[in-house]
């Protein structure tokens, strides 16, 4: 069955859309997605196409999805706004701002170390008992003030694939004296005038949340893994052993204990404060966000970064493959590069998501993309979809 796109694009980006709804799953009523993209500080692309519900309800305008990590780059914005505000420094120990994060040998730890994923506290996995726990925000604030790195600040790259969350959120709700949700409020969705941005969905806007509806979830909830699949499971453990990487370093980063029993879909889930895993936007919100990147920090008359500012997001950090995920990052302060299928983008930056989202800016081609998606793979940087989405984009406004 075809899908109908909904929305509008400049027909330059004719090929884009193509490409797009090519990425949709070929069966009826089994997902859908959204994209936004600008160029030159134009929106030219805002599309969407699919369903929004495993009953097949078509997706709608207004529909925002839970976009997982990609949550950490617009978290990594607010921090960097407090900075330019001078409420935060990248290298001042996060202590000064939050004294009881110092126990347990944490008071040399920076923002720049949290920001480029070299802090060493993304073991979740032996911070708490079970999975639900990160439901309670002050709990979760006290799990990481009393939590001891796996090693020394600056010593060695591991992902902080949820923990990041609370180490940053909880940092700017010290600086502020906000809740977080609050300060997002005011620092980015108002001034942007943003249509879904939310890190702790209100219980009104519930409605417009799309159902999750990935394979990944949908499969485990279905049957257990095939024979098959497990066999190419334990295959690729071992070849990453080769390599040297250590696949239980990545389950202590990415599978708390009880997730099995916990989706951070849920109701419950989607209102309560998760800022490493749980935001919920809309497409246009996240290439809104990243458009001011885009165009020296300002979009549609709104200052949200200064220029200088900006230029520190571009630059590389570090280049070392982690400990938690097999591949180099290059992560920047609080991104990573941006993933295509060829075209190269060595001054673009931003965050993709488990499941498929994925939001990015690159200054040098004037260009910002978000996408969000109900229906996809897990790994916890997207997957081939978006990065064959970026490409035609690129290839679309001159390579």
């Amino acid at each position: 069955m075809p899908y109908a796109i909904q929305g509008h694009f400049d027909l330059k980006f004719q090929h884009v859309i193509d490409v797009f709804l090519a990425q949709l799953p070929q069966e009826p009523k089994v997902g859908g997605a959204a994209l936004t993209v600008y160029h030159h500080n134009k929106k030219v692309v805002d599309v969407w196409a699919g369903v929004s519900t495993k009953e097949g309800k078509p997706w709608q305008a207004d529909n925002m999805s839970i976009s997982y990590s990609t949550t950490k780059g617009v978290l990594s914005t607010l921090a960097h706004i407090l900075v330019d505000e001078g409420k935060l420094a990248y290298d001042r120990p996060i202590a000064d701002y939050w004294p009881a994060f110092a126990q347990n040998g944490k008071h040399g730890i920076t923002l720049r170390h949290v920001l480029t994923h070299e802090a060493g506290l993304y073991h979740l996995r032996s911070m708490i008992d079970d999975a639900r726990e990160m439901l309670d925000w002050p709990h979760m604030l006290q799990v990481i003030e009393t939590s001891t790195p796996v090693h020394a600040a600056g010593a060695r790259v591991g992902y902080h694939a949820i923990s990041f969350g609370w180490i940053v959120g909880g940092l700017i709700e010290k600086v502020t004296g906000e809740p977080l949700a609050k300060t997002l409020a005011e620092k980015i969705t108002q001034p942007l005038q943003l249509d879904g941005c939310y890190i702790g969905v209100p219980p009104a806007e519930l409605g417009r949340c799309v159902e999750i509806i990935g394979a990944a979830r949908y499969k485990a909830e279905k049957s257990k893994p095939s024979k098959i699949a497990i066999w190419q499971q334990q295959l690729t453990e071992k070849a990453l052993r080769l390599t040297g990487f250590e696949p239980n370093t990545a389950a202590e980063a990415l599978i708390p204990k009880g997730m099995s029993r916990f989706y951070l879909d849920e109701a419950e889930s989607l209102q309560a404060c998760i800022p490493g895993a749980g935001g919920v936007f809309t497409a246009r919100s996240l290439a809104k966000i990243y458009a001011a990147f885009a165009n020296h920090g300002e979009i549609d008359g709104v200052r949200l970064l200064s220029d200088k500012t900006v230029g520190e997001l571009v630059k590389v950090q570090n280049r070392q493959r982690g400990d938690v995920v097999p591949m180099a990052m290059h992560w920047r302060l609080g991104y990573h590069r941006v993933f295509t299928t060829w075209p190269k983008t060595p001054y673009a930056f931003g965050h993709f998501g488990y499941g498929g989202s994925g939001a990015w800016a690159d200054p040098s081609r004037h260009l910002a993309v978000g996408f969000i998606v109900n229906t996809g793979s897990g790994s916890p940087f997207a997957d081939l979809r978006i990065w064959k989405i970026n490409t035609a984009i690129i290839e679309a406004v001159g390579g």
